[in-house]
């Protein structure tokens, strides 16, 4: 099948994938006086006197914005807010389907963090959480800080910590495989944008040691010029060694690359100067940094990518879903670490004993994953003290 073309006819017939529906009658005079007026009056009263009831008495607890400005959608980079518009809408259908998450799109016309914070900030009555998507690096990072810091409910850059979530759970499952411990394996990241940040960030804290990270220049390392204050801040704890040079030089003697960059620039040559037993995951999109069938030839033992025509789709779908249903249910008040390792955790022991080369991740539409990632997610809520329902729903 030709996706492209097919699915650019399917939104043409579809023109729009979510849609607004009723929960409730207003097919007659009592039931529009109890959804509306005289007796919504009732409710109305009781939330200004306890803005918390808005959790209770509306919609609220379940309803999350997926905001975008459009600089980075997918890869296809500033496209701007319209253009943006068919990602977000289907990352909305995917939280409903798989989580039972209510969402809605929300395209901002501006660059600016400044803006982009005082909008959410306004919102923030309106929802339960906030899902930011395919924002720009370095801006994003500034966004999410201050919005973190600002809001009392869960803030969450899927295109960051998502990734990282999914990316983790892959490695976890493909380190039993290849017999390797996460204290002694090299890990290459290329790409040092936001996702790259917060997955080599993320799996320093699983207890990886040595970790590298190349952009188009070659290896980050202290020191260097033309680095923004993310690359600064991230050279302080990885490349221990002070190794500089170019991607194919970082490669050499790794045990683990990870892609997050651009089509094509890793070669078979690459792959093959890794340690033995290498994983590979080439999550650039739509054309990989490599092509798994090079990769497999060159001597990598496992591969993963980012498309779901291939074996191990390392797909951010596997997380967000369940992620929000678990810190809805608690009515988090952040989504912390413990929080997104128990999603990692629980995507990984969904696999149980299927676990295969060629089968290191649930597939995105398995919905026991889904599950999995709630209910983990959920219990690591409660147990790191940022869960303010404490109590499982009904």
């Amino acid at each position: 099948m030709n996706y492209a073309e097919e699915s650019l006819k399917k939104h043409y017939e579809w023109r729009g994938k979510i849609s607004t529906v009723s929960n409730v009658p207003a097919g007659n005079k009592e039931d529009l006086s109890l959804c509306y007026t005289p007796g919504v009056a009732r409710p109305c009263l009781e939330i200004q006197k306890n803005p918390e009831l808005s959790f209770l008495l509306t919609g609220r607890w379940n309803f999350v914005p997926v905001i975008t400005d459009g600089t980075a959608i997918l890869g296809l980079g500033d496209i701007g807010p319209e253009a943006g518009m068919p990602v977000m809408e289907g990352k909305c259908a995917l939280f409903k389907e798989y989580g039972g998450v209510d969402a809605i799109p929300l395209c901002l016309k501006t660059k600016d963090p400044d803006e982009i914070v005082k909008t959410i900030k306004l919102l923030e009555g309106s929802f339960g959480g906030i899902n930011l998507e395919d924002i720009s690096a370095p801006r994003c990072f500034e966004i999410e800080r201050r919005l973190k810091e600002e809001l009392s409910i869960p803030v969450f850059h899927d295109d960051q910590h998502g990734t990282a979530i999914v990316m983790a759970a892959a490695l976890i499952n493909s380190l039993k495989l290849v017999n390797k411990k996460m204290e002694e394996i090299v890990i290459v990241i290329n790409g040092a944008g936001a996702a790259g940040i917060a997955i080599g960030k993320f799996l320093l804290g699983f207890g990886v040691r040595e970790l590298i990270f190349c952009d188009k220049n070659g290896i980050l390392c202290e020191g260097e010029k033309q680095m923004n204050a993310a690359h600064e801040e991230v050279v302080k704890i990885t490349n221990r060694k002070k190794l500089s040079g170019t991607l194919a030089d970082a490669m050499k003697g790794a045990d683990v690359f990870i892609g997050v960059s651009a089509p094509h620039v890793v070669t078979k040559e690459m792959v093959s100067s890794m340690n033995k037993d290498a994983i590979v995951f080439t999550c650039a999109n739509p054309v990989p940094e490599i092509e798994r069938e090079d990769a497999l030839s060159a001597g990598a033992a496992i591969v993963g990518t980012g498309s779901s025509a291939k074996p191990n789709q390392i797909n951010n779908v596997l997380v967000f879903p369940g992620l929000f249903r678990g810190a809805l249910d608690t009515r988090a008040r952040e989504i912390n670490r413990e929080m997104m390792v128990a999603a990692a955790y629980g995507i990984a022991e969904t696999v149980g004993d299927k676990l295969d080369k060629d089968y290191i991740l649930p597939y995105a539409f398995d919905k026991r994953a889904h599950e999995a990632v709630a209910e983990a997610v959920a219990k690591a809520a409660k147990e790191s003290g940022v869960a303010r329902v404490k109590e499982d729903r009904a």
